[in-house]
């Protein structure tokens, strides 16, 4: 009976790994659909649309001082008198006297020239605009916090997924190195250095799982639903490139749109309000009035005995100008001169640092795209080098440390660059919230990188019984190892050196 083919434990170990990418697939969500989430869960973005909403209406409070204000009076009296007589005819005699008074009335007052109400009626109008760009901000940070958490748990899964792989590299190399000590081939150094790099990626990939387990647990806080899983990048990745590629331009756009500097421009105008405000306490008021009341007394008043009802109707203006204040006015007007002065400040400060952080992000970006292509040419060139020190080891040019050396770069070349690539991705976000233009759209392009949503294969359980873990994430693609044909071993009979000719001395020196 022919003997079946036997596969190399490298061979092997892949074969289980991608067995298990197949099976028991994971409900997935994408990126904005973690997005939404939320939305409708975060605290801190709760509080700031709680913040919007009462801004809102502390804004619309300005307009009741442009606007007339109408009141409704009503009331009864009794009056108890006991009305002592001086002089004259019955002098010296109390005559005791009660009687009610019934009133009712409605009155109106209408400002017709008051600076200092108008003035507060549009800063509420900037108030309301100011709550506007402050919430802005507050979405803009809800959509690179949840980027930032998403493409982490990504993150962390490559690297669990990696160090796995590495972890079946080294064992295959752990293994070759026993054999070839016990048929004498390898000394063993060789054993001792692969269950040296062995024992060490165990410890990377505890630290691999718990970090995956952190990450996921920050992604779950942040989007209010337990067991989220990430949908990973599509194959092959395409990034989306910054456009346009001058830095200039993205700065020139922060000083137009960017919310902060729009909140520090409007609270510029708010301060000249307020100075606007303080000069009004010079100018005169005016105001309309306008009444209706009616005043009955059913038993008479203090000086008749007959019932009595009066029918009021009431118009006027009223005018009033101030002339001295106790130098209140004048104080007041320089403290609001000198915080206009403060907002002007702030809004300098506001866009210098707006075009350093716009600055700063772009040059990241661009610095992060160069670093996905040198890594990308790195991971080609660590696959070579490793596939060169495998063979040479199996010659006898090349070590054990050799391979194990290999090894480690091409998988640690591998991890730069998926988080390399997950820089890129929230650089372009970060980019665009740096100069104030990020939107929901800007998130769905990158959303648009993803593979398909629906289900995302778990990673591959450890090998070992000691080691385990159940958690649905999405690995990268692993690096496929081919087997090394082991050719005989005949070394080639030792060669004895001989010894070396003696010197001849010539002419010894004299003693």
């Amino acid at each position: 009976m022919p003997s079946r083919p036997r596969l190399s434990p490298l061979s092997a170990a892949l074969a289980s790994l991608f067995a298990a990418l197949l099976a028991s697939p994971a409900q997935s969500q994408t990126l904005n659909e973690l997005y939404e989430s939320a939305r409708g869960f975060d605290a801190t973005y709760q509080g700031a649309r709680a913040q919007y909403d009462a801004s809102i209406a502390r804004a619309a409070q300005a307009k009741a001082g442009i606007l007339p204000a109408v009141g409704l009076t009503a009331g009864v009296t009794r009056s108890d008198l006991d009305i002592d007589t001086l002089t004259g005819t019955g002098r010296g005699t109390t005559t005791p006297r009660d009687f009610n008074t019934q009133n009712v009335g409605i009155n109106a007052t209408q400002p017709l020239y008051r600076p200092a109400n108008w003035a507060t009626y549009e800063q509420g109008k900037r108030q309301a605009d100011i709550a506007q760009a402050v919430l802005t901000i507050a979405e803009q940070d809800l959509i690179v916090r949840v980027s930032q958490a998403y493409f982490d748990v990504l993150a962390s899964q490559d690297s669990l997924a990696l160090v796995r792989a590495q972890k079946v590299a080294v064992a295959e190399q752990l293994a070759s190195a026993k054999r070839n000590f016990e048929v004498g081939t390898s000394t063993i150094t060789d054993s001792r250095e692969a269950q040296a790099r062995y024992d060490l990626v165990i410890a990377q990939e505890i630290a691999a799982e718990n970090d995956l387990q952190v990450k996921k647990i920050v992604l779950d806080q942040l989007v209010g639903r337990p067991g989220s899983v990430p949908v990973p990048l599509r194959v092959p990745v395409v990034l989306p490139a910054a456009m346009p590629a001058d830095i200039n331009a993205w700065v020139a756009q922060a000083d137009d749109v960017h919310p902060a500097i729009q909140q520090a421009r409007l609270g510029l105008d708010v301060a000249g309000l307020e100075v606007d405000k303080a000069k009004a306490g010079h100018k005169p008021t005016l105001d309309a009035n306008l009444g209706y009341n009616v005043t009955r007394n059913p038993t008479g008043t203090s000086t008749s005995t007959v019932g009595t009802r009066v029918n009021a109707a009431t118009v006027g203006v009223t005018f009033n100008l101030p002339l001295f204040a106790g130098f209140a006015t004048e104080n007041r007007v320089k403290e609001t001169l000198a915080l206009e002065d403060q907002s002007r400040s702030v809004l300098d400060g506001t866009k210098r640092s707006v075009a350093q952080a716009t600055r700063a992000a772009y040059l990241g970006l661009v610095s992060g795209a160069g670093q996905v292509k040198a890594l990308e040419a790195a991971e080609a060139s660590s696959q070579s080098a490793l596939d060169a020190n495998r063979l040479g080891y199996q010659v006898g040019v090349r070590i054990n440390i050799d391979v194990l050396n290999s090894q480690s770069q091409l998988f640690q070349t591998k991890r730069d660059l998926a988080q390399a690539r997950y820089n890129v991705l929230l650089g372009n976000l970060k980019l665009r919230q740096a100069n104030g233009t990020l939107t929901i759209d800007d998130m769905n392009a990158i959303n648009a990188t993803l593979a398909s949503s629906g289900s995302v294969p778990a990673v591959p359980p450890a090998t070992g019984p000691d080691r385990s873990t159940t958690t649905p994430v999405a690995p990268p693609s692993i690096p496929v190892i081919p087997p090394v044909p082991v050719p005989p071993f005949n070394p080639p009979a030792p060669t004895m050196p001989t010894a070396p000719v003696p010197p001849v001395i010539l002419n010894p020196p004299v003693r």
